[in-house]
């Protein structure tokens, strides 16, 4: 049985005491994850500690130790306290050349150091309008994830972003968002089974909000959102969570 999930993406948002009083506020109604940035992870993990919220890092270095300045390894987030990362992030893979074989071995280090992955997957707009969005989706899990164990995989929820509709204001519709997120489940039933793709969250994200969140949830095959602006402000993110 897949989970539902909210998952909140803070990004590069909120100094510490903002994230602190964000989280305090979320503690007692929000049962997801929140990705928050590296300096707030093992505060707000405290402080969530016992709650039913799991707390996420935005990245995760693709090295297990060693001189690389600057650079936060798998192991180092599990310390803090935090459960799961986010990975492939289209922003991660556009400002960093984030390279298909890097994310793999990212993932390969979370899931090495008992972290969860999010992992998230989408196409540019020139992609869309030319229709290769499922091209490019298969290429972005054949490239980074479908080397994993079947036992592995089951530490993996998959985000669907369409990269043309992250902060942008547009939504991919519920019929364009279902077509796509039944493809993406009907790829992993390829690779791992029937059994394991019924049991695999994916997610939605890319300007999914409190007035869209409700449609875009009923589809049979969108879990829950990967939600950015709107996780930042604790009203609008627990209207998203009540829509599951």
């Amino acid at each position: 049985m897949r989970t539902k999930m909210v998952a909140g993406n803070w990004k590069m948002n909120k100094n510490l005491q903002e994230g602190v009083a964000l989280a305090t506020e979320l503690k007692e109604a929000v049962k997801n994850p929140i990705g928050t940035p590296f300096i707030h992870l093992a505060t707000v993990a405290e402080l969530l500690k016992g709650s039913a919220i799991k707390v996420a890092a935005e990245n995760c270095a693709d090295h297990e130790k060693g001189a690389y300045t600057g650079e936060v390894s798998a192991e180092m987030v599990k310390s803090t306290g935090a459960e799961y990362v986010i990975l492939g992030h289209s922003e991660r893979r556009q400002y960093y050349a984030e390279s298909y074989e890097m994310l793999a071995e990212k993932v390969r280090l979370a899931l090495a150091n008992g972290l969860k992955v999010i992992f998230c997957i989408g196409e540019v707009k020139e992609e869309r309008e030319a229709g290769k969005q499922n091209e490019v989706v298969k290429a972005q899990l054949e490239g980074s994830v479908f080397g994993l164990s079947a036992e592995e995989w089951k530490n993996i929820t998959l985000a669907y972003e369409p990269v043309w509709a992250i902060g942008t204001g547009l939504t991919a519709t519920p019929a364009q968002a279902e077509e796509i997120h039944a493809y993406i489940r009907s790829l992993v039933a390829e690779k791992y089974g029937k059994e394991a793709a019924e049991d695999t969250t994916i997610l939605y994200g890319g300007s999914c909000n409190e007035k869209n969140a409700a449609e875009l949830f009923a589809c049979p095959d969108i879990d829950g959102g990967l939600i950015g602006g709107a996780a930042l402000v604790a009203e609008k993110f627990l209207a998203i969570i009540a829509a599951r």
